[in-house]
């Protein structure tokens, strides 16, 4: 199972975003939306779930939860925008993947078993950053594979 995780768009979806994501079956957006029209443009391409990012708490996607978990085959997934605020430890609470945006800055690590993965964004380019997102891929044995995916480089 390949799903899509995306962050930080700030209301630009790139042209580049929805060919990277073609095959997916699930959309994970980790917040700073942005605006509505970018969740239903997603939603063309596979069903979303998403989360509010710190721009998001005060217009149109505020309605949108600070946290969400998601369940993938038998492993469970905790979605937030800034893993500052992660209040939990993610180990103890049998969770597969913390996965998160925030700092524009894409990366992944495992820590205590739990696979931590911030696709980067995939929005307005911040600094030098390049423009990314990530493919979360979910192997028959369970193990959760991250792979980032550079859609503009630096």
């Amino acid at each position: 199972m390949r799903i899509g995780v995306v962050s930080d768009t700030h209301g630009l979806l790139r042209p580049e975003v929805a060919p990277a994501l073609a095959g997916v079956e699930r959309i994970l957006h980790l917040g700073d939306v942005g605006k509505p029209e970018i969740l239903k443009e997603l939603d063309k391409i596979a069903p979303v779930t998403a989360v509010r990012g710190n721009i998001d708490t005060g217009g149109p996607c505020s309605h949108l939860p600070e946290t969400e978990v998601v369940m993938l085959g038998d492993r469970y997934l905790y979605l937030l925008h800034d893993l500052g605020a992660l209040h939990l430890d993610p180990a103890a609470g049998k969770f597969a993947a913390v996965l998160f945006g925030h700092s524009h800055v894409p990366n992944f690590y495992r820590k205590k078993g739990v696979l931590y993965f911030n696709p980067g964004s995939c929005g307005p380019r911040r600094f030098e950053l390049p423009v990314t997102l990530g493919i979360l891929t979910a192997e028959e044995d369970g193990d959760l594979q991250a792979e980032i995916v550079t859609l503009l480089p630096e």
